[in-house]
């Protein structure tokens, strides 16, 4: 998707600091970070959200939660983290391009809202 900013970051167009890449996904440190270490994970075909889902394939999709632990263990979050996905106007999505958060690097509340 041309105007889409997940899409402009994996093509290079816009600059990232980038920890991981595969065939299928991009990840890259988050400019806001609410957490020490906050990571964002992308798949490389876009996807608005989680509901488009059935677009992708089960490797597609899986080779993201694979990243997640590949870099969770990259970040030595060996006592844990945490990994969000916002989906929808409701959850706070601000880019309708389906990623993952990876939060860790200290203690997390309980409270996720």
């Amino acid at each position: 998707m041309k105007d889409c900013l997940f899409c402009k970051i994996i093509a290079g167009e816009i600059p990232s600091t980038k920890v991981y890449e595969d065939e299928y996904v991009y990840a890259f440190r988050d400019i806001q970070p609410q957490a020490p270490i906050h990571i964002l994970v992308i798949p490389k075909k876009h996807l608005a959200s989680l509901n488009a889902v059935s677009d992708a394939s089960d490797t597609e999709l899986a080779a993201c939660l694979r990243a997640v632990s590949r870099i969770a263990a990259q970040e030595k979050l060996e006592n844990g983290y945490r990994v969000i996905s916002n989906c929808g106007p409701d959850a706070c999505q601000s880019v309708q391009h389906l990623h993952f958060h990876i939060l860790g690097g200290r203690q997390l509340s309980e409270q996720m809202a």
